[in-house]
Protein backbone atom coordinates (compact mmCIF):
# COMPACT_ATOMS: atom_id res chain seq x y z
CA UNK A 1 0.00 0.00 0.00
CA UNK A 2 1.37 3.54 -0.81
CA UNK A 3 1.01 6.40 1.43
CA UNK A 4 1.82 9.85 0.59
CA UNK A 5 5.05 11.57 2.12
CA UNK A 6 6.41 14.68 2.10
CA UNK A 7 5.67 16.87 -0.40
CA UNK A 8 8.31 18.29 -2.73
CA UNK A 9 8.75 20.77 -5.55
CA UNK A 10 9.87 18.23 -8.13
CA UNK A 11 12.68 18.95 -10.94
CA UNK A 12 10.68 20.17 -13.59
CA UNK A 13 12.71 20.68 -17.38
CA UNK A 14 10.36 23.62 -17.84
CA UNK A 15 8.68 26.32 -15.83
CA UNK A 16 6.32 28.92 -17.00
CA UNK A 17 4.97 32.38 -15.75
CA UNK A 18 2.34 34.35 -17.09
CA UNK A 19 1.05 37.26 -15.01
CA UNK A 20 -1.93 38.80 -15.34
CA UNK A 21 -3.10 42.21 -13.83
CA UNK A 22 -5.15 43.95 -11.27
CA UNK A 23 -7.62 41.69 -10.18
CA UNK A 24 -8.81 40.59 -6.36
CA UNK A 25 -9.00 36.63 -6.32
CA UNK A 26 -12.92 36.78 -5.89
CA UNK A 27 -13.09 38.39 -9.53
CA UNK A 28 -11.78 35.65 -11.10
CA UNK A 29 -12.46 32.44 -9.05
CA UNK A 30 -15.70 31.53 -10.15
CA UNK A 31 -16.49 34.66 -11.94
CA UNK A 32 -18.81 33.96 -14.76
CA UNK A 33 -17.14 36.23 -17.14
CA UNK A 34 -13.96 34.26 -16.77
CA UNK A 35 -14.61 30.22 -17.58
CA UNK A 36 -11.71 29.20 -18.85
CA UNK A 37 -10.40 30.19 -15.90
CA UNK A 38 -12.04 28.72 -13.79
CA UNK A 39 -12.01 25.38 -15.85
CA UNK A 40 -8.10 25.97 -14.96
CA UNK A 41 -8.59 25.94 -11.60
CA UNK A 42 -11.28 22.78 -11.40
CA UNK A 43 -8.72 20.84 -13.47
CA UNK A 44 -5.13 21.75 -11.58
CA UNK A 45 -4.75 23.94 -8.70
CA UNK A 46 -5.47 26.49 -7.06
CA UNK A 47 -3.64 28.98 -4.14
CA UNK A 48 -6.47 29.79 -2.46
CA UNK A 49 -4.36 32.20 0.52
CA UNK A 50 -1.79 33.86 -1.53
CA UNK A 51 -1.29 37.53 -1.54
CA UNK A 52 0.79 39.97 -3.99
CA UNK A 53 3.47 42.12 -2.06
CA UNK A 54 2.23 45.94 -2.54
CA UNK A 55 1.36 48.51 -4.80
CA UNK A 56 1.50 49.68 -8.42
CA UNK A 57 2.72 46.85 -10.71
CA UNK A 58 6.20 47.50 -10.75
CA UNK A 59 8.00 46.34 -7.30
CA UNK A 60 5.15 43.38 -7.40
CA UNK A 61 6.89 42.12 -10.99
CA UNK A 62 10.86 42.91 -9.12
CA UNK A 63 9.54 41.14 -6.24
CA UNK A 64 8.86 38.22 -8.37
CA UNK A 65 11.99 38.24 -9.94
CA UNK A 66 14.61 39.68 -7.78
CA UNK A 67 12.98 38.96 -4.16
CA UNK A 68 12.42 42.50 -3.35
CA UNK A 69 10.68 45.82 -4.07
CA UNK A 70 14.09 47.81 -4.14
CA UNK A 71 11.80 50.06 -1.78
CA UNK A 72 9.80 51.52 -4.91
CA UNK A 73 6.50 52.83 -4.67
CA UNK A 74 6.12 54.07 -8.43
CA UNK A 75 5.65 52.48 -12.04
CA UNK A 76 9.01 54.29 -12.80
CA UNK A 77 11.09 53.77 -15.93
CA UNK A 78 14.34 54.90 -15.33
CA UNK A 79 14.61 53.04 -11.84
CA UNK A 80 17.27 50.64 -13.02
CA UNK A 81 18.51 48.11 -10.39
CA UNK A 82 22.35 46.69 -9.36
CA UNK A 83 21.03 43.88 -8.03
CA UNK A 84 20.74 39.71 -8.77
CA UNK A 85 17.48 38.51 -10.25
CA UNK A 86 16.35 35.22 -10.88
CA UNK A 87 16.72 35.11 -14.73
CA UNK A 88 20.44 36.13 -15.35
CA UNK A 89 22.23 35.00 -11.94
CA UNK A 90 20.69 31.91 -11.41
CA UNK A 91 18.77 30.50 -14.12
CA UNK A 92 21.35 31.44 -16.65
CA UNK A 93 24.33 31.15 -14.13
CA UNK A 94 23.01 27.02 -13.66
CA UNK A 95 23.65 26.66 -17.43
CA UNK A 96 19.59 26.91 -18.09
CA UNK A 97 18.26 28.88 -20.55
CA UNK A 98 15.61 31.43 -19.95
CA UNK A 99 13.28 33.87 -21.68
CA UNK A 100 10.51 36.81 -21.80
CA UNK A 101 8.03 37.02 -23.79
CA UNK A 102 6.53 40.45 -24.15
CA UNK A 103 3.17 40.65 -25.95
CA UNK A 104 3.26 43.86 -28.13
CA UNK A 105 6.96 45.18 -27.83
CA UNK A 106 7.95 46.51 -30.96
CA UNK A 107 11.35 44.31 -31.17
CA UNK A 108 13.75 42.17 -28.96
CA UNK A 109 15.58 44.27 -25.88
CA UNK A 110 13.07 47.42 -26.81
CA UNK A 111 13.79 49.84 -23.63
CA UNK A 112 10.67 52.09 -23.12
CA UNK A 113 7.21 52.27 -23.61
CA UNK A 114 4.81 51.51 -27.04
CA UNK A 115 1.58 50.98 -25.93
CA UNK A 116 0.02 48.59 -25.14
CA UNK A 117 3.65 47.14 -24.68
CA UNK A 118 4.57 48.86 -21.11
CA UNK A 119 8.08 48.52 -19.31
CA UNK A 120 6.63 48.76 -16.38
CA UNK A 121 5.48 45.27 -17.02
CA UNK A 122 9.07 44.05 -18.48
CA UNK A 123 10.74 43.24 -14.73
CA UNK A 124 14.13 42.31 -16.86
CA UNK A 125 14.88 45.78 -18.21
CA UNK A 126 14.90 46.87 -15.03
CA UNK A 127 18.25 45.14 -13.89
CA UNK A 128 21.80 45.89 -15.01
CA UNK A 129 23.22 42.95 -15.99
CA UNK A 130 20.40 42.17 -17.84
CA UNK A 131 19.71 45.57 -19.73
CA UNK A 132 23.62 46.05 -19.70
CA UNK A 133 24.59 42.95 -21.52
CA UNK A 134 23.39 42.25 -24.67
CA UNK A 135 23.48 38.03 -24.99
CA UNK A 136 21.22 39.01 -21.42
CA UNK A 137 18.94 41.46 -23.07
CA UNK A 138 18.89 39.53 -26.21
CA UNK A 139 16.65 36.81 -24.32
CA UNK A 140 13.46 39.38 -23.60
CA UNK A 141 11.70 39.23 -27.17
CA UNK A 142 8.40 39.84 -28.42
CA UNK A 143 5.93 37.29 -27.56
CA UNK A 144 5.02 36.93 -31.14
CA UNK A 145 8.34 35.03 -30.98
CA UNK A 146 6.88 31.68 -28.54
CA UNK A 147 5.24 30.24 -31.00
CA UNK A 148 8.60 28.85 -32.85
CA UNK A 149 10.00 28.25 -29.48
CA UNK A 150 7.66 26.12 -28.56
CA UNK A 151 7.47 23.80 -31.69
CA UNK A 152 10.45 21.37 -29.81
CA UNK A 153 11.48 20.51 -26.35
CA UNK A 154 14.73 21.75 -27.20
CA UNK A 155 13.43 25.06 -28.32
CA UNK A 156 11.76 25.67 -25.46
CA UNK A 157 13.74 27.76 -22.96
CA UNK A 158 13.78 26.44 -19.01
CA UNK A 159 12.32 29.30 -17.89
CA UNK A 160 9.75 30.87 -19.56
CA UNK A 161 8.05 34.75 -18.30
CA UNK A 162 4.95 35.97 -20.23
CA UNK A 163 3.57 39.47 -20.31
CA UNK A 164 0.32 40.23 -21.90
CA UNK A 165 0.17 43.39 -23.58
CA UNK A 166 -2.38 45.92 -21.36
CA UNK A 167 -5.60 44.84 -22.79
CA UNK A 168 -4.75 41.11 -22.99
CA UNK A 169 -3.67 40.93 -19.27
CA UNK A 170 -7.14 42.55 -17.71
CA UNK A 171 -5.13 46.25 -17.00
CA UNK A 172 -7.10 47.50 -19.43
CA UNK A 173 -9.19 44.83 -21.14
CA UNK A 174 -12.17 43.48 -19.20
CA UNK A 175 -11.91 40.11 -17.30
CA UNK A 176 -13.50 38.08 -20.51
CA UNK A 177 -10.58 40.22 -22.85
CA UNK A 178 -7.73 38.38 -20.80
CA UNK A 179 -9.69 34.96 -20.04
CA UNK A 180 -10.29 34.64 -23.71
CA UNK A 181 -6.36 35.71 -24.51
CA UNK A 182 -5.63 32.86 -21.94
CA UNK A 183 -8.23 30.28 -23.47
CA UNK A 184 -5.95 30.71 -26.96
CA UNK A 185 -2.24 31.13 -25.02
CA UNK A 186 -2.25 28.35 -22.13
CA UNK A 187 -3.45 25.54 -24.65
CA UNK A 188 -0.53 26.28 -26.67
CA UNK A 189 1.82 25.44 -23.73
CA UNK A 190 -0.20 22.33 -22.70
CA UNK A 191 0.02 20.74 -25.91
CA UNK A 192 3.50 21.73 -26.21
CA UNK A 193 6.52 19.08 -26.50
CA UNK A 194 7.79 20.53 -23.62
CA UNK A 195 4.64 19.54 -21.48
CA UNK A 196 3.74 16.41 -23.06
CA UNK A 197 6.74 14.94 -23.05
CA UNK A 198 8.72 16.60 -20.47
CA UNK A 199 8.20 17.48 -17.19
CA UNK A 200 6.71 20.95 -16.99
CA UNK A 201 4.97 23.62 -14.55
CA UNK A 202 3.00 26.59 -15.42
CA UNK A 203 1.58 29.36 -12.93
CA UNK A 204 -0.80 31.87 -13.77
CA UNK A 205 -1.03 34.47 -11.59
CA UNK A 206 -1.89 38.53 -11.25
CA UNK A 207 0.03 41.07 -9.94
CA UNK A 208 -1.41 42.90 -7.63
CA UNK A 209 -5.87 43.40 -6.59
CA UNK A 210 -5.59 47.16 -7.78
CA UNK A 211 -5.72 48.45 -3.68
CA UNK A 212 -8.46 46.10 -2.76
CA UNK A 213 -7.70 45.01 1.18
CA UNK A 214 -5.92 41.88 2.01
CA UNK A 215 -4.36 42.31 -1.83
CA UNK A 216 -5.33 38.72 -2.71
CA UNK A 217 -4.83 37.27 -6.00
CA UNK A 218 -5.71 34.16 -7.63
CA UNK A 219 -2.28 32.15 -8.72
CA UNK A 220 -3.26 28.78 -10.42
CA UNK A 221 -0.40 25.76 -10.67
CA UNK A 222 -1.01 23.55 -13.64
CA UNK A 223 1.59 20.56 -13.88
CA UNK A 224 1.24 16.59 -14.22
CA UNK A 225 0.34 15.44 -11.30
CA UNK A 226 -1.29 18.45 -9.20
CA UNK A 227 -4.30 17.06 -7.85
CA UNK A 228 -7.36 17.88 -10.07
CA UNK A 229 -9.28 20.62 -8.37
CA UNK A 230 -7.06 21.08 -5.49
CA UNK A 231 -6.84 24.64 -3.03
CA UNK A 232 -4.18 25.26 -1.11
CA UNK A 233 -5.41 27.33 1.88
CA UNK A 234 -1.43 27.93 2.93
CA UNK A 235 -0.84 31.44 3.03
CA UNK A 236 1.41 32.03 -0.41
CA UNK A 237 2.82 35.28 -1.77
CA UNK A 238 5.06 36.46 -4.49
CA UNK A 239 8.08 35.13 -2.87
CA UNK A 240 6.44 31.85 -2.69
CA UNK A 241 6.77 31.57 -6.66
CA UNK A 242 10.08 32.59 -6.50
CA UNK A 243 11.38 30.28 -3.87
CA UNK A 244 9.27 27.81 -5.59
CA UNK A 245 11.54 27.78 -8.75
CA UNK A 246 14.78 28.34 -6.71
CA UNK A 247 13.75 24.84 -4.57
CA UNK A 248 12.48 22.81 -8.01
CA UNK A 249 16.11 23.84 -9.10
CA UNK A 250 18.37 23.88 -6.41
CA UNK A 251 19.35 27.78 -6.78
CA UNK A 252 20.36 30.19 -4.08
CA UNK A 253 17.58 32.53 -3.05
CA UNK A 254 18.07 36.10 -4.02
CA UNK A 255 17.43 38.06 -0.85
CA UNK A 256 15.91 37.20 2.73
CA UNK A 257 12.78 37.52 1.21
CA UNK A 258 12.52 34.86 -0.70
CA UNK A 259 14.93 33.00 1.55
CA UNK A 260 12.16 32.45 4.21
CA UNK A 261 9.52 32.34 2.07
CA UNK A 262 7.75 28.43 1.70
CA UNK A 263 7.97 26.77 -1.36
CA UNK A 264 4.35 26.04 -2.86
CA UNK A 265 5.07 22.11 -2.51
CA UNK A 266 2.08 20.99 -1.77
CA UNK A 267 0.65 21.34 -4.88
CA UNK A 268 2.97 18.36 -5.70
CA UNK A 269 1.97 15.63 -3.30
CA UNK A 270 5.11 12.58 -3.32
CA UNK A 271 3.39 8.93 -2.80
CA UNK A 272 6.08 6.64 -1.78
Amino acid sequence: MTTPTAPAVPNFDHIFVIIMENHTFAQIIGAADAPYINQLAASYGLAASYTAITHPSLPNYLALTGGDTFNLTTDCTDCFQNAPNIAADRIAAAGKTWRAYMESMPSAGFLGDSYPYMQKHDPFVYYDDIRTVPAQLANVVPYTQLATDLASAATTPNFVWITPNMTDDMHDGTIAQGDTWLSTAVPAILSSPAFTTQKSLLFITWDENDDSAGNQVPTLVIADGVPKGFRSQIAYNHYSLLRTIEVAWNLAPLTANDAAASPMADFFPVVG
